[in-house]
């Protein structure tokens, strides 16, 4: 028999679950048949995308992502782990060359044994790049679906379990959210459409948030420390994580037993990945400048975050020197990140690290050294996590993330799922069960209301534009160049919002009571 805790929060008295007493609750709610109905839902919108074309489909030479997940495939099967990330004869770097951490190479050779079992001319060495057989492109879509289903979903569930367990919300609201989540169309487009596996490394930092959540903070550590082995662009979540488990550390009776045991596992968890080139420090240095590519610049194609869009104004490039521009990114992703990091430290709550997590993750899209459009993925995760409480903030921010892809997306011709997956999208967010979430601000007068249709309307007209018109001769990016500014100036107000939720929830819980949950 589950038991539960009861505490008292000001006059309130709130009920703690822990996460075995939550999925008693959930399973009892009925959340459990709902969950199975979205994600077969959401599995089949995934197959139904990754019927359409991909990242660099019939474009030689080099081709696309697409071409670098299979060429990464190639390499490690048929390669010494030693070797893949050594530029060779065997293995030429500048022809896609791995360039994220070990973990995604160990990824990339599970599916290569899975390729190389089914169809051995897609991953054969040489004579396989460029390979567009159908049999080919259908087992590369089964690998990201199945990493999809394997990693992200139970990920999902597992945070609708704490999550439900903590606030136990109506069952309707916590469908509503898995539907919000599972149904995310920039994730489906990225790595159903355009192709890449962001399903892995964000399904780990997703378990990596349902672990703090109940308190099983060592196995945070270890599920975001393989989600940074995954992709480095996980470390957009390293200062919210960071905070928030030495700001529940501090307030406990041995701090530094419990800071050392963190360390211990995320050392530990890092040290098993990279065992294979920690032998040599050649071996360590030659994956580091892999994860790094600083000789890119600190931007590239048309990104919505500071340095592409104040580019119009200051030519950042030519200005500056690269060292120079990385200290100056280094700095201001510090500066911008750190209110939020002390405010965890401060008063750690687990309503306010999700908060602490889109803030972190935005300071990194918009501040840090070569950010690519897809790096809005990161920021959206945690604001889907908040969607029931901020329901209006997500579908907003979830509007104009989907935006900032559009040009990337319109190149990979992925139009058609594009307006599919957003119509879905739309239609479940105003179901009658998600309706009822949306905030009140947004009706509070009249000209916000008019406001909000001002800002939408122009959005539609740039999506008109941009697949109607063809730009002058001589601003051949003009069309990207304004959805990046129409995005970036949304994006600014949404971080601004997200930071001044979190001081807002801190000065809630004075700084020295105990650690609160939700």
């Amino acid at each position: 028999m589950h038991k539960s805790r009861v505490m008292k929060a000001g006059k309130d008295r709130k009920v703690e679950f822990n996460d075995d007493s939550a999925w008693w609750w959930l399973t009892r709610s009925g959340i459990s048949a709902p969950f199975v109905c979205v994600s077969l839902f959401a599995i089949l919108v995934r197959v139904a995308v990754s019927l359409h074309p991909y990242s660099g489909a019939g474009d030689p030479p080099k081709f696309g992502d697409f071409e670098a997940q299979r060429h990464w495939m190639e390499i490690t099967t048929n390669l010494p782990v030693k070797e893949w990330y050594h530029n060779s004869t065997k293995n030429d770097l500048s022809y896609w060359g791995l360039d994220y951490p070990p973990l995604t190479a160990y990824q990339s050779y599970v599916h290569g044994l899975a390729l190389s079992f089914f169809h051995p001319e897609s991953v054969s060495l040489y004579t396989s790049r460029g390979h567009e057989s159908y049999f080919g492109k259908l087992l590369m879509r089964w690998t990201v679906l199945t990493s999809d289903v394997l990693i992200f979903f139970p990920a999902v569930l597992w945070f609708i379990v704490v999550y439900a367990g903590q606030l136990r919300r109506p069952k309707s609201n916590l469908a509503w959210l898995v539907a919000m989540i599972l149904l995310n169309p920039c994730l489906i487009l990225i790595d159903h459409g355009h192709f890449q596996f962001n399903c892995i490394s964000l399904g780990l930092s997703v378990g990596a948030v349902a672990a703090v959540l109940c308190d099983r903070d060592l196995v945070a550590s270890f599920l975001f420390s393989l989600a940074l082995n995954h992709k480095q662009m996980s470390a957009y979540y390293a200062p919210a994580f960071f905070s928030h488990l030495l700001g529940k550390s501090l307030k406990r009776q041995h701090p530094l037993l419990e800071v050392s045991k963190l360390g211990v596992v995320v050392v530990g968890t890092f040290t098993l990945v990279w065992w294979p080139y920690l032998q040599s420090r050649v071996a360590v240095l030659e994956v580091l400048s892999r994860l790094a590519p600083f000789e890119r610049g600190i931007y590239e194609d048309y990104v919505a975050n500071f340095w592409c869009t104040t580019s119009v104004l200051v030519k950042w490039k030519r200005l500056f020197t690269t060292q120079s521009l990385k200290l100056l990114s280094l700095t201001m992703t510090v500066l911008s990140c750190l209110p939020s990091m002390v405010l965890q430290i401060q008063a750690p709550s687990n309503r306010a690290f999700l908060y602490g997590l889109l803030n972190s993750a935005f300071s990194f899209y918009l501040f840090s050294f070569q950010v690519h459009e897809k790096s809005i993925l990161l920021p959206l995760l945690p604001a889907s996590m908040l969607a029931i409480e901020e329901p209006f903030l997500f579908q907003w921010f979830a509007h104009f993330a989907l935006l900032s892809m559009f040009p990337l997306l319109c190149r990979d011709k992925l139009f058609l799922p594009y307006i599919a997956l957003y119509g879905i999208f739309i239609c479940i967010y105003y179901a009658p069960n998600g309706k009822s979430n949306t905030p009140k601000t947004s009706s509070s007068s009249r000209l916000t209301s008019l406001l909000i249709s001002f800002i939408l309307l122009l959005s539609l007209v740039l999506h008109i534009i941009y697949v109607t018109l063809i730009p002058p001769k001589k601003y051949p990016f003009l069309f990207e160049a304004i959805i990046m500014l129409h995005c970036f100036s949304q994006f600014v107000l949404v971080f601004v919002y997200s930071n001044r939720k979190q001081w807002i929830l801190l000065n809630q819980s004075p700084a020295g009571t105990k650690e609160k949950k939700f």
